[in-house]
């Protein structure tokens, strides 16, 4: 999975697959929109990360049956090297 947060806007982008688009967004929560291809999840929008990210993710997760713990390790990494891509591999 690949995420990326963007400082200036206050946004994190997380890629669950890569796709060409989004065929429609669900929000999961105030702070979080799931982008869906065809009925796949394969990116999460989170708003004011540096806030919470474990609310939000975690809603995500159970709408959508994802591992809510590497959502959040993805999303902290983000925030931790803003304005780049970093890459999280989750062996199950």
């Amino acid at each position: 999975m690949k995420a990326e947060y963007d400082s200036e806007a206050d946004i994190i982008a997380i890629t669950l697959k890569d796709a060409e688009r989004v065929d429609f967004s669900v929000p999961v929560h105030p702070n979080a929109v799931v982008g869906i291809r065809p009925d796949t999840p394969v990116e999460i929008q989170l708003l004011y990360p540096t806030q919470n990210v474990r609310e939000p993710l975690n809603a995500a997760a159970a709408r959508f049956g994802l591992d809510a713990e590497a959502l959040e390790a993805a999303a902290r990494s983000a925030i931790a090297a803003p304005d780049r891509a970093v890459t999280v591999q989750v062996a199950g």
